[in-house]
């Protein structure tokens, strides 16, 4: 699995990555998704957070994830790739919650501009 781009928000987040050759993505996104709901659970837990009982599910389970698979697209041309991370890197900006995409530390924003530091490797080409 290659990652071109991410960035994570407060209430979603955002990847452009290269699909297997068979195009399977589930397995993937299953790991990704169960890792992040697993830490932050256990996080939340410790904390008591308030955001505890408004996860519950209809079998009083906490999920983190909406239903659903997200929206994926096809990328087809560069010029579609560099509009894309651009997207997601300006998508903290949008939001009001930083000036610059450098300024937010969940994204591949910084890692683009050459600070290898982040926790997620990218791959900048197609």
């Amino acid at each position: 699995m290659l990652i071109y781009a991410w960035v994570l928000m407060p209430n979603h987040a955002h990847l452009l990555v290269r699909a297997p050759v068979d195009g399977n993505l589930t397995p993937f996104l299953r790991g990704l998704k169960s890792g992040v709901a697993k830490t932050l659970l256990r996080r939340w837990r410790s904390l008591d957070a308030r955001i505890l009982p408004k996860l519950l599910d209809t079998n009083q389970r906490h999920r983190v994830w909406q239903h659903g698979g997200g929206y994926d697209r096809n990328i087809v041309s560069d010029q579609e790739f560099d509009e894309k991370v651009g997207y997601i890197h300006m998508n903290p900006v949008r939001a009001g919650l930083v000036e610059r995409p450098l300024d937010w530390a969940w994204s591949s924003a910084r890692f683009w501009n050459g600070d290898r530091s982040s926790p997620v490797y990218c791959v900048q080409r197609r």
